[in-house]
Order: C-alpha cells, then sequence, then structure tokens
C-alpha cells in the first residue's frame, strides 16, 4: 500500500514540475519573441533588406532604421510591391504608382526630404520621379521608383557567350555637342513677278507719301495699296528686313532677273515641313555647284516661306549668295547644305534605337547581364546620333549591335509570362 502511495506523489510532483517549466518556456519564447522583434532593422531606401543589428545598408549605405512595434498594423518594408509602383519611405511607408506620382500637383507630396532648400513640396515629373531627385537642389529624395516596363517587354538575361553568339555591341549615353545637316537640292533664283511685285510696293509707297497733304479718303486709299503692296511680298517670301531693305534702296532687286560680277544672288531651296523647327533666319548655308568642279559658295539664310506646299508638304526657304565671279547664272541647279547647331545634347548612335513602328526601345545594360527594354523620347537625329528628350541618363550603356535578337527574347519572354508559363525572375540563357 505504501508502494502506491509513493508512486502516486512522485506522479503528481512530475506534472506538477512539467507544468512549471512549459510555463516557464512559454514565457521565455515570448520575451524572446519581443526581444526578437526589437531588434529588427530595415534600410529607408530598400525596404526588403533587413538586419538583427544596427549598422548601415550594403546596398545604398544609408543607416538602417529600427522596426517599432506600431508599423506592424501599416505598411511594412519589405511588403510586395505592384509592378511599376513607388516607395515613400517613412513610418508607414505608402504606395503610389509612377502615373499617380506624375498626376499629383505641387503640394500633395511633401515632407519627402529635408534637403538643403528646406522641406521639398512638389510634384513629379517622369525624370524626376524616376531619378528621386529633388527639382529645387538635386539632392536625393529617398524615393525608390521602379518604373513599369514597356508593355509586351520582359527583362532578359544572357550570358557572356551568348553574347559572344549574337554579336552584342554597346555603346554609353553621353551628352555631345550635335550639329544636323539638311542637304537639299536648290536652284538659282529667276523670279520677274517677285521683282515686279517689288516695284508695285515702291510705287504704292511713293504714292502714299505724296498723299500726305491730300484728302483724307484718298490717303486711306494710298495706305490700303501700301498694306496689300506689302502682304503680297510676305506671301512671295520675304521678310520684314528685306522689306525694308528695299525700301532703303528705292529700286527693286535686279539680281532677281540677271546677276552680276561681284554681286549677290538669291538662292531657293525646298525643305521639308518637319524640319522646318531646326532652320532658322541668319543659319549659314554652302552650296556645291555640279557645273563648277571644286568650288564652294557660301551665304546666309535669310527668309523662310509663309506658306508649306499641300502638294509637298515642304517649304521654301531664301538665301542670298556671294557671287564673286559671276559664276553663278539665274536657273543653275545647286547642291544645298543647311547646318545648324543643336548644342550639347544626350544623344546614343542610330543603331541603339529599335523603332516598333509605335515606340522607340532601346535596351539597357544592367548589373549581371540583365538587358533592360526602355521607352524613349527622341529629337533630332544628328547625323548618325539620335537626340535623346527622355528614357535615358548620361552614362548609361545601351546595345547598338544585337538589338533584334534581344528584341525577340524580350517579347518571348513577356509572352510567356502573361501566358503564365513563367514564373517570374530573369529569362537565363548562359
Amino acid at each position: 500500500m505504501n508502494r502506491f502511495v509513493s508512486l502516486g506523489v512522485f506522479l503528481i510532483i512530475g506534472i506538477v514540475a512539467s507544468a512549471i517549466a512549459l510555463r516557464s518556456a512559454e514565457h521565455l519564447s515570448i520575451h524572446a519573441g519581443k526581444h526578437a522583434e526589437k531588434a529588427v532593422y530595415y534600410c529607408p531606401m530598400h525596404p526588403n533588406y533587413t538586419s538583427d543589428r544596427p549598422g548601415n545598408c550594403p546596398i545604398c549605405n544609408m543607416t538602417l532604421v529600427k522596426r517599432e512595434r506600431k508599423e506592424e498594423s501599416g505598411s511594412m518594408p519589405g511588403m510586395s510591391m505592384p509592378e511599376g509602383s513607388t516607395v515613400v519611405p517613412g513610418s508607414a511607408p505608402k504606395v503610389f504608382t509612377v502615373a499617380q506620382l506624375m498626376a499629383m500637383k505641387p503640394g500633395e507630396i511633401c515632407l519627402l526630404h529635408k534637403c538643403k532648400m528646406g522641406q521639398c513640396m512638389l510634384a513629379m515629373t517622369p525624370e524626376f520621379a524616376r531619378l528621386g531627385k529633388c527639382p529645387h537642389c538635386g539632392e536625393d529624395l529617398g524615393v525608390i521608383v521602379k518604373e513599369a516596363l514597356p508593355q509586351g517587354y520582359a527583362q532578359v538575361q544572357l550570358g557572356a557567350e551568348k553574347q559572344q553568339v549574337i554579336g552584342v555591341k554597346t555603346a554609353l549615353v553621353q551628352k555631345m555637342g550635335l550639329a544636323k545637316t539638311i542637304r537639299v537640292s536648290g536652284r538659282i533664283a529667276y523670279d520677274p513677278e517677285l521683282y515686279q511685285a517689288e516695284e508695285e510696293y515702291l510705287q504704292a509707297a511713293q504714292a502714299f507719301e505724296k498723299a500726305g497733304t491730300a484728302d483724307p479718303e484718298i490717303k486711306e486709299q494710298a495706305a490700303k495699296l501700301v498694306d496689300s503692296a506689302k502682304i503680297k511680298l510676305r506671301l512671295l517670301g520675304l521678310s520684314d528686313s528685306i522689306v525694308q531693305e528695299i525700301e532703303k534702296a528705292g529700286k527693286p532687286d535686279r539680281s532677281l532677273l540677271y546677276s552680276d560680277a561681284g554681286g549677290k544672288v538669291w538662292l531657293y531651296a525646298p525643305i521639308y515641313e518637319y524640319e522646318m523647327p531646326f532652320v532658322h533666319v541668319g543659319d549659314t548655308v554652302e552650296v556645291e555647284v555640279p557645273a563648277v568642279s571644286d568650288q564652294k559658295f557660301h551665304g546666309i539664310l535669310r527668309a523662310l516661306d509663309s506658306v508649306v506646299d499641300p502638294v509637298t508638304r515642304s517649304i521654301r526657304v531664301r538665301a542670298q549668295l556671294e557671287n564673286p565671279d559671276g559664276i553663278l547664272k539665274p536657273e543653275m541647279y545647286v547642291n544645298v547644305m543647311l547646318q545648324t547647331n543643336l548644342g550639347e545634347q544626350i544623344a546614343v548612335p542610330e543603331e541603339a534605337v529599335f523603332a516598333t513602328g509605335e515606340k522607340n526601345i532601346v535596351f539597357v545594360v544592367k548589373e549581371n547581364n540583365v538587358f533592360e527594354p526602355r521607352e524613349v523620347g527622341l529629337g533630332a537625329k544628328a547625323d548618325r546620333f539620335y537626340q535623346i528628350k527622355s528614357g535615358l541618363q548620361e552614362g548609361e550603356k545601351v546595345v547598338t549591335s544585337g538589338n533584334f535578337l534581344i528584341d525577340s527574347e524580350s517579347r518571348l519572354k513577356s509572352a510567356l509570362e502573361g501566358a503564365g508559363s513563367s514564373g517570374g525572375g530573369e529569362h537565363s540563357h548562359g
């Protein structure tokens, strides 16, 4: 009997000891969990990176921020981000799409960063949204922007061997002085109609002067004749400065009918309407005459016609050339080169631009042999370079050879992902 009593006592003591140990373990686990929560640090610029100790982010060297318990109820660093979204750092990061940022007005995004100019209040343009820079002082706003790729494209990864096989070549995006050259065929002017219009204008101007003391009605009629003759000169292509020169000379320009040695002649040359933004009064003109080898003539562009030709969609430019030896004759055909300086511009070789018909795509070389498709806005084409208005930054590296095959890889990967055949990540070809 005593043996059974002793066994029962031992069992009771064992149960009590187990309960105490379990309670103690739960307490230690809860305490350890709270301690672990307090020991988590994250990078405001790269919220997906976390650490159990203070320090600096290995990506951007920014000081890690301690994750507070109150952040648990809100959006936390490391949360999943929709494609093409932006994280605005703070106690509770907020997600915006790039389109939403661009649509915001000044003042709707504030307190992003204390820059040298104070608290920035701004609306993000596509360029500043992509760079995360303050438009006022250029300081980093601490904004991470993940741009959406062009529709129908995806990033691809190509190993060094695959790049060599398809002949991939690259070039840097750089700022350079661009000069656009327009080459057209022109002719030395023979224009009796314009000569006659100049004569009529001078006669109308003389009649108006004589009507100075005449009846007001006669004077008004004379003024109308002057205006009508001047409008006709403008429609025929003369600028106000050329009209003033005719007034000062007091006679029409006879070089419109024939040329003299040591004098000047007029050059007429058509340019297409899309070339008009690159041509300005005062630009230099260089002329070669097929009938005269190894000799060039120079002049200044003086005027552009006021009306576009509805058939050829072109506009006539008018330049005045020096004719020292009288070689240039009316109705003589010449080769014309118009050159305009575009200044320092960000540019890429023309081979880097892959035109799809709807958009212009370049492939930017990223780390780990990743090729990122990027839609760009193009400006002028100057010789063998394209001016870049948007989409690229100086110093980036773009593909200049092998674009076609990379484009095919990018489109194929995008199509497979759209069909649910790809689980994400980089499309790798070794």
